[in-house]
């Protein structure tokens, strides 16, 4: 029991790593959208017509801004997408009797 708990650990670790990662991401996005509104409605744009036009300009503006953000986010999901898919495997070897669970 103490070993999978062990085991666990560093997977608990980047699961809270690439939600403080998205969290941040979405922060940051939400962040600059709302500068780019406030910037235009201080030029005397209106509001629908500020979020529209600051939705356009912040969408690949942030890509590039926040690229290192955007990276450990995407790597994070990449990492996060092949410990699934190994353990998905490793039980339908099980089910299938090619694998004893024990062997794990």
């Amino acid at each position: 029991m103490l070993e999978q708990q062990e085991a666990e650990s560093p997977e608990r670790t980047r699961s809270s790593s690439l939600v403080t990662d998205v969290v941040l991401y979405t922060l940051a996005r939400f962040g600059m959208l709302a500068v780019a509104i406030a910037a235009l409605m201080l030029f005397g744009v209106p509001l629908l017509v500020a979020a529209a036009v600051a939705v356009v300009l912040v969408m690949p503006l942030s890509m590039l801004v926040f690229g290192t953000l955007r990276r450990r986010v995407a790597s994070g999901m990449a990492e996060r997408a092949a410990e699934r898919r190994a353990r998905r495997d490793e039980l339908r070897a099980q089910l299938r009797g090619d694998r004893d669970a024990d062997e794990s």
